[in-house]
């Protein structure tokens, strides 16, 4: 049993942050837990982009409890006016005597001007409580944020030997319903799913969540150098919104059929392949933050070396499937095992029969 501590009470601001996973769009999740007097008076999480923020609902459940109290926030509180108004003017009016934050906003507007703000109006601040586990929950906002590309995760089932179907094209299932499940969550967190045209073609798939509760739904992002997609595809239904990143000489009178079909069409290069690169800016411009990769090995392979996948989720099956397969990162590999690409590993979990390993792609010191 956890003691009573400001740790206890900060990480049930930051379970109460991440029960709002995929809800927040660009925003980060954020929990807020205000205590007086040795009980919880007010609790409240951020749940829609554009409405309340964490601390509003946390305070109006307290109420006139709110004064001389302490409120445990995850993120710091917001100082200026977007489109909500300054956290930090209502903590201060509603006269919270300490605020715990467990770390800085990166956000440029932010950035350590809410903690000096709520300092200098006398209140308490302390910061860095549950610091690391804070911003592992806002990763994706946090390199958005930041860089205003998507956080990029790639997530594929692989057998044993890093093949991803048989040698004849053959890949239902090679993980099992635990896996699978977890990937539906993993939709439903994210903004985007990612697909290349050649899983389109090969397993029509609908790229939707599908859970026993029901998930959100994210736009679902096909790259399409020759826009070979039909357009009775079923990623094309009304289930999603679906945009096709493809090249500037792309055939116009196909890109009209999709059009027609329902499709946005998003044109990145002069080709013969997709610049990458211009189409995560595309959708970060669009407000896209998060992106879950869901392609073959062509697609992981292309993200990979271009430095553009922030994290792999790779979920490993007790199988051998041998020579002929399709491997799970199809691209032009280094001569020297120095060269290989290095990943972090930051947990390994099971799931049934399989399990997932997570990692992080190590990037080459600036200036090395």
């Amino acid at each position: 049993m956890e003691l009573l501590s400001d740790a206890f009470y900060m990480r049930l601001a930051l379970q109460t942050a991440a029960g709002a996973a995929g809800q927040t769009g660009i925003n980060p999740m954020v929990g807020c837990v205000v205590v007086k007097d040795g009980r919880i008076v007010g609790i409240g999480a951020h749940l829609k982009r554009g409405e309340a923020h964490a601390e509003v609902h946390a305070l109006n459940m307290a109420g006139a409890e709110a004064v001389g109290a302490t409120a445990y926030v995850t993120l710091e509180p917001c100082s200026h006016f977007g489109r909500t108004p300054p956290c930090c003017d209502r903590l201060i009016a509603e006269g919270v005597k300490r605020v715990v934050v467990a770390t800085e906003d990166p956000n440029p507007l932010v950035a350590g001007s809410g903690i000096a703000k709520l300092r200098q109006s006398g209140i308490d601040v302390e910061v860095g409580l549950l610091g690391d586990e804070a911003r592992a929950l806002n990763e994706a906002f946090n390199h958005f944020i930041v860089t205003g590309m998507p956080f990029v995760t790639i997530k594929t089932a692989l057998t044993l030997d890093g093949r991803i179907a048989t040698r004849t094209g053959h890949s239902r299932w090679i993980t099992g319903p635990a896996s699978r499940e977890a990937v539906h969550t993993l939709r439903h967190r994210h903004q985007a799913i990612m697909v290349g045209a050649g899983t389109v073609l090969a397993d029509d798939p609908e790229l939707t969540t599908r859970l026993a509760v029901p998930g959100l739904n994210p736009l679902r992002v096909v790259v399409d150098s020759r826009l070979r997609l039909p357009p009775g595809a079923r990623v094309l239904n009304d289930a999603a919104p679906t945009l096709v990143l493809t090249t500037d000489e792309a055939d116009e009178t196909a890109a009209a059929r999709l059009r027609q079909a329902g499709a946005d069409i998003v044109r990145c290069g002069p080709g013969p392949r997709v610049n990458l690169a211009a189409g995560l800016r595309a959708l970060g411009e669009r407000g896209i933050g998060s992106v879950l990769a869901e392609g073959g090995g062509v697609l992981n392979g292309s993200l990979l070396a271009a430095g553009l996948a922030s994290k792999l989720m790779l979920f490993y099956a007790p199988k051998i499937v041998g020579d002929g397969a399709p491997s799970g990162f199809a691209f032009s590999g280094p001569e020297l095992m120095g060269d290989a690409a290095n990943i972090k590993i930051a947990s390994i979990e099971r799931y049934g029969d399989d399990w997932c390993v997570t990692g992080y792609p190590v990037r080459p010191a600036e200036g090395d």
